[in-house]
């Protein structure tokens, strides 16, 4: 095979409020935690185990990440792995693979805290309640 293949897919529970940061670059990279569960035979019983994962989301879609998501919402991620390597202040060498999203689906039923900018953005627009919609 000539070329290389990096894909991954993950839908999963968000262990954590996503973390928006500027980088040097002048744009945005927003971290997720993902847990995804999987399912293992231990000792004739079938159980889940949980895989921990963690994910960048850069520019405008990571802000929406950063705006409409909370911990305990279900995601799908589509992305690539990206191994990284650094040294720590003690001279130990350490490694990481995170995965690199191209694509945020926002699955599930809404946090309370991320109902607030659509629900501005209703009052914003002069709807008051669900009622108010004209469809």
């Amino acid at each position: 095979m000539s070329g290389s293949v990096n894909v991954v897919v993950l839908v999963g529970n968000l262990t954590r409020d996503p973390e928006l940061k500027a980088m040097p670059s002048g744009s945005n990279v927003c971290r997720l935690g993902l847990a995804v569960n999987e399912r293992v035979k231990q000792n004739e019983q079938w159980t889940e185990r949980a895989n921990y994962f963690d994910i960048d989301v850069f520019g405008g879609m990571g802000e929406n990440c950063a705006k409409y998501l909370a911990k305990g919402r279900q995601v799908a991620i589509e992305g690539r792995l990206r191994w990284r390597s650094w040294e720590t202040q003690e001279g130990q060498k350490r490694s990481a693979v995170s995965v690199v999203a191209n694509n945020v689906q926002f699955l599930g039923a809404k946090a309370e805290a991320s109902d607030k900018p659509f629900a501005e953005a209703a009052a914003a627009a002069g709807f008051k309640s669900d009622d108010d919609i004209p469809f």
